[in-house]
């Protein structure tokens, strides 16, 4: 069955992705035909650190059962690069002194979806065994990255194993309109096609 999120209380939502994730219909991407093994689970955005501690709680539970989980911070993945590059200090030191376009440019250079932070997620899937991929801090670090733009260039990177991109806003789909990614259901990050609201999914 599939659930409204809108209605459903936390612990129903819980239990929707905990029974759903670890199903093996899930786990071997059964029923998707040719479309990719992305996931979107939208949340509130008032709801983000409450969302942390489940997603936390939820790869623990998964793991549990011997579903390997990999989860990918954005945010802590983003700091992390820009410390391989040996600018995080000069981020941090001319954040108050620069125009957020100009700072938006920086880090939209470093942190290039294709060129840099793919290949570090990439890396990451190959060095750690995994089961599903959870990926998180989208709303943490928009601007600068923006999550159509890294499913994108994951459509071949990781094909292999489900994804589950954990979204503080409304992941929306109809005929006339697509779909498409609202951030914190105001700022419309973009179409996206390619990916299936996990509430719909049926367990």
């Amino acid at each position: 069955m599939t659930i409204d999120p809108a209605t459903a209380t936390p612990a129903e939502r819980f239990d929707h992705l905990l029974q759903l994730i670890g199903s093996e219909r899930f786990l071997k991407m059964q029923g998707l035909g040719s479309e990719v093994p992305f996931f979107i689970c939208p949340f509130r955005p008032q709801e983000a650190v409450d969302m942390q501690r489940l997603v936390k709680q939820l790869a623990r539970r998964l793991n549990g059962q011997g579903v390997a989980v990999l989860e990918v911070d954005l945010y802590d993945l983003t700091e992390e690069l820009l410390r391989q590059r040996g600018i995080w200090e000069r981020v941090l030191q001319i954040e108050a002194t620069v125009s957020k376009e100009q700072l938006r440019e920086l880090l939209q250079g470093v942190l290039d979806p294709e060129k840099h932070l793919v290949p570090a997620i990439a890396a990451r899937m190959r060095a750690e065994p995994f089961d599903v991929m959870f990926i998180t801090g989208v709303g943490e670090v928009f601007p600068y990255i923006r999550s159509h733009n890294v499913l994108n260039n994951l459509q071949s990177t990781a094909k292999d194993r489900p994804t589950v991109m954990f979204f503080p806003g409304v992941y929306s789909q109809s005929l006339e309109a697509g779909a498409s990614l609202d951030l914190f259901g105001r700022l419309h990050d973009d179409k996206y096609y390619r990916a299936f609201n996990i509430y719909h999914v049926s367990v």
